[in-house]
């Protein structure tokens, strides 16, 4: 990875701080996206230290605000005259149904819309770079949203609101945009791959109104893999030989494996990419 450039939103904890690690320690030049800057610069700190590779940055981003991940898209651009990975790690679980300041429900717009906003943002940068590679964290969860997704209510505003549930809607909604984004980049050398990365110990769902929720995972905690484990898909679909060329995939354990059947709705992908687009204020 010497000479590569990697950007990790989520990057100051858990398995976006692992992956941030491993990828320095292999000699690129990583970007991490915090939303706190001060657990960011402690992350760089961290990073620095146990990778022995000083080229390790922090920008400043909050998925639930879009002026902010303009905001870091402009940062970014400034600093990295090419990117090599872009990495969506970062994502959270809600109980109770809440509102961004752009007046989309709180895991829609911090699990996809935001996402797809950065990315985009950072696009030609990426196909500028190549090869290049986008890899996104989706989950084993998206197997919960059954039936697919509800367009007529995106924001969850006629229906009870069980926050596990919009969890799985947006993590189904992750494998829709790398399905359509890797289409869209087929004539590009740039590459676009999902993953699960395993129920991780790590800092998800220990924070905000996910009472219930952390209670279970600190039960079932000792039974949990490392943030290093968890995030050993992520370093292998950003840096591995194995996975040059490879696009429009989805991988557990670095392997590919077939997501549930309503995942691969071409026609459900390129609506969701659509309706983003426009709620973005971005052209289709």
């Amino acid at each position: 990875m010497t000479g590569r450039s990697v950007v990790i939103t989520g990057g100051n904890s858990g398995i976006g701080k692992a992956t941030a690690e491993a990828l320095a320690r292999l000699g690129a030049r990583v970007v991490i996206a915090s939303r706190n800057p001060g657990r960011g610069a402690a992350a760089v700190a961290d990073i620095r230290r146990a990778s022995g590779n000083d080229a390790v940055e922090c920008v400043t981003l909050d998925l639930a605000s879009l002026s902010s991940v303009r905001s870091c898209a402009a940062d970014l651009l400034e600093r990295l005259d090419e990117i090599h990975v872009l990495d969506l790690n970062a994502g959270g679980v809600l109980s109770r149904r809440t509102e961004t300041e752009d007046g989309f429900e709180s895991q829609f717009q911090a699990n996809h819309l935001g996402h797809f906003l950065l990315s985009q943002l950072l696009l030609d940068r990426l196909v500028q770079s190549a090869p290049a590679r986008i890899v996104v964290l989706s989950s084993w969860g998206h197997t919960q949203a059954k039936g697919g997704l509800d367009f007529n209510d995106l924001q969850w505003m006629g229906r009870p609101y069980r926050g596990s549930f919009v969890y799985s809607a947006t993590k189904l909604m992750n494998l829709y945009f790398t399905f359509e984004l890797a289409r869209r980049l087929a004539d590009t050398e740039v590459t676009v791959n999902a993953l699960h990365p395993g129920f991780v110990a790590s800092g998800f769902a220990m924070s905000g109104d996910t009472k219930w929720l952390r209670l279970g995972i600190m039960v079932s905690r000792p039974f949990a893999r490392s943030p290093q484990k968890g995030a050993a898909t992520a370093i292998w679909l950003a840096a591995s030989d194995e996975a040059e060329g490879v696009t429009g995939k989805y991988f557990v354990d670095c392997k590919e494996k077939t997501p549930a059947p309503f995942a691969l709705d071409a026609h459900a992908a390129r609506h969701l990419w659509e309706l983003s687009a426009e709620l973005a204020g971005l052209g289709s």
